[in-house]
């Protein structure tokens, strides 16, 4: 009843507001002063009538509540817009043709497609095993100033901005192939720098998170550590591993900076990392975008159509996270 009113009150004034100098109606901020006014009188009701600690409980549930709606809006709002704006071009022929020769209307981002693919697939495939190791030995066996000094290096690496990595992938392969090398395994190597901080600081957790007494256990029988790692350790944690390595994938699919300087861009097919150039979708976007030609609206109908792929491809990866967590996590029934 208190928000009803407070909303109704709100609306009122921003109608007289709007009326008054002929402005258009202030949907958000109407919406917005109308809850805070919920929560102060709410809040001064409740003092009231049940008490200052009740009051408080119930500002502290209005701020944590309004806070998620609140984070919630950009969220909506984003999905609201690309699927609108997506829809658009989400035919068949997007899906199995690439850009080759083709300069106006029509094409797909096929191509683009295979290259996230592969590009993350291969990123993943050097980033994991590397991070997992590291993780695990900080956790089982690190000791003293090297553990130090390989922790504030994961720190400093989770920071470093993704066009930095780009960077560095390029060089180090420039040093041996060359200047203006462009490769999708060079787009691989930039992702897989900002990968591995995140699966050694969120493979480090689960791993921390499992009880010392299972390790006990474990050596109590007589079993070496390395096996009890492998089979105890390890699969007590590989739900919450699963998830680390998800939220690392989820952090380099969308990167497109560090991808334009090392894999490029290209209209054609490419299957093949160690050889020429190599579209991905995150790259696709911005070049369809900053390179609109005649007629415009197909160069923004393809962008769109590839971000809502790009979406749906975490999508499906978080779905797939949850299945193998929860095959693979611990029974608890007997």
């Amino acid at each position: 009843m208190s928000l009803g009113a407070s909303l109704a009150l709100s609306f009122a004034l921003f109608g007289l507001l709007a009326a008054a100098d002929g402005s258009p109606f202030n949907l958000t901020g109407a919406i917005l002063i109308g809850a805070i006014l919920h929560l102060v009188v709410s809040t001064g009701i409740s003092a009231a009538v049940e008490g200052h600690r009740q009051a408080i409980d119930r500002l502290v549930t209005g701020l944590v509540t309004g806070a998620f709606l609140l984070a919630m809006v950009p969220l909506v709002s984003v999905s609201i817009t690309v699927v609108a704006n997506g829809l658009a071009r989400f035919d068949a022929e997007f899906f199995n043709s690439s850009m080759r020769n083709v300069t106006g209307e029509g094409g797909g981002a096929l191509h683009a497609m295979v290259g996230t693919l592969l590009i993350t697939l291969a990123a993943t495939i050097i980033s994991v095993p590397l991070g997992l190791l590291t993780s695990i030995y900080l956790v089982e066996y690190g000791r003293g100033r090297i553990a130090k000094i390989i922790t504030f290096l994961v720190d400093v690496m989770t920071g470093i901005p993704s066009i930095v990595a780009g960077l560095f992938a390029y060089a180090v392969f420039a040093l041996f192939l060359g200047p203006g090398v462009r490769m999708g395994i060079v787009g691989a190597v930039s992702l897989s720098v900002l990968m591995i901080p995140v699966v050694v600081r969120s493979s480090e957790e689960m791993l921390r998170l499992v009880p010392n007494e299972l390790r006990e256990a474990s050596y109590a029988l007589g079993v070496p550590k390395w096996l009890t790692i492998v089979k105890v350790v390890l699969p007590t944690s590989i739900a919450g591993i699963t998830t680390g390595v998800v939220l690392a994938i989820a952090r380099v699919i969308g990167e497109t900076a560090p991808l334009l300087i090392t894999a490029g861009f290209t209209a054609s097919m490419n299957y093949n990392l160690f050889h020429d150039r190599m579209q991905s979708l995150p790259v696709f976007v911005y070049t369809q975008f900053a390179n609109q030609g005649n007629p415009a609206f197909a160069f923004l109908e393809r962008a769109w159509a590839a971000a809502l792929v790009l979406i749906l491809i975490v999508m499906a990866l978080n779905l797939i996270a949850r299945m193998v967590a929860r095959y693979f996590s611990p029974k608890t029934g007997r």
